[in-house]
């Protein structure tokens, strides 16, 4: 496995990085035995950076990544966690909060439920508007301190709040949504990150399964699943993205891999610091997105990607207006 820093002061990490959110809901449901395996099968493989947030499944993903992790050496994986997100006893999502306080507090049950005394990577999982990003920052800078974290990470804030994060400490990535559909960041935020030293962890290379290749339409009505509501999955939107993943199709078959390691090299092609997380849930999936790291794209390849998935060609948004309207990194 592939091996490099995370930014100009994050831990070394693997080449792709294992997404565990979809072992705990968001996607329908999923089997806690083959999450757990794949987990193990991703750690045998060299892959050491492990995503999860706090509230995924209201802290049921970070006790399986705990449940994984036990009889492993700790130092074997790098463990990123969002916080901040707060969810009421029915799953609804009631805004954030970055405070001082609460982010102690925070840290005390994933430190708990996760079953070690140290966190890779903490990173608030978005903007919290009532707190200065300087106040969250400065408040992490003394967990470092501390030693009950080892690094500050971003998630989905835009290129002024970077600028003001990187000021108060260093960070080492930002993690937000990057895919050959979803290229937002490539304008201002990607050249910020650069500018600083920041890495970009990138989320949603497969649009949540909607370039993967194996996207049907109707899929994605089971309980629990976002994709039921996600504007790029609905009526009028779904057909018009599985006519861009054919035409990704016939660029993959050309080059003998599959869609999804296309679009998954593609990322990773952008930049040697960009870092492609996959949610695989199943080893299947772990092991097709394995094989990406194989998959070397030419300057032709990358041209016929391009004219198979033009930038902006995806019909509808990667989250609903009600949420982008929110989301720092949009503004």
């Amino acid at each position: 496995m592939k091996m490099h820093r995370l930014g100009d002061t994050g831990p070394e990490v693997s080449a792709i990085g294992l997404g565990c959110m979809g072992m705990s809901g968001m996607y329908g449901p999923s089997d806690r035995v083959e999450s757990i395996a794949t987990i193990h099968a991703a750690l045998d493989a060299g892959i050491n950076l492990l995503d999860t947030g706090d509230f995924y499944g209201m802290g049921h993903n970070e006790m399986l990544i705990g449940e994984a992790l036990r009889g492993r050496r700790r130092e074997d994986a790098v463990i990123s966690v969002k916080f901040g997100a707060l969810r009421g006893p029915d799953g609804a999502w009631a805004g954030y909060d970055s405070r001082p306080a609460a982010i102690r507090n925070f840290l005390a049950y994933t430190l708990t439920r996760l079953g070690v005394d140290y966190i890779d990577i903490y990173r608030p999982a978005r903007l919290d508007p009532n707190v200065p990003i300087e106040e969250t920052i400065g408040a992490m800078a003394d967990l470092v301190k501390e030693g009950y974290i080892r690094h500050i990470g971003l998630s989905e804030v835009g290129a002024e709040t970077i600028r003001r994060a990187a000021k108060v400490a260093p960070i080492c990535d930002l993690q937000i949504e990057y895919s050959l559909i979803s290229r937002g960041i490539e304008e201002k935020i990607l050249p910020t990150c650069r500018e600083f030293g920041i890495a970009i962890t990138a989320y949603g290379v497969l649009s949540r399964g909607l370039i993967s290749g194996h996207w049907q339409k109707g899929q994605g009505k089971s309980t629990g699943d976002f994709r039921a509501y996600s504007p790029r999955f609905q009526e009028g939107n779904i057909e018009r993205n599985l006519e861009l993943v054919e035409a990704l199709r016939a660029v993959s078959e050309a080059k003998g891999v599959t869609v999804a390691q296309v679009a998954i090299a593609w990322v990773a092609a952008q930049g040697a610091d960009i870092l492609p997380l996959v949610g695989a849930r199943r080893r299947d999936r772990l092991t097709e997105a394995l094989g990406a790291l194989d998959v070397a794209l030419s300057a032709e390849d990358l041209a016929a990607i391009e004219a198979a998935v033009p930038r902006d060609a995806a019909a509808g948004g990667r989250y609903a207006e009600a949420m982008l309207a929110h989301m720092d990194s949009e503004k």
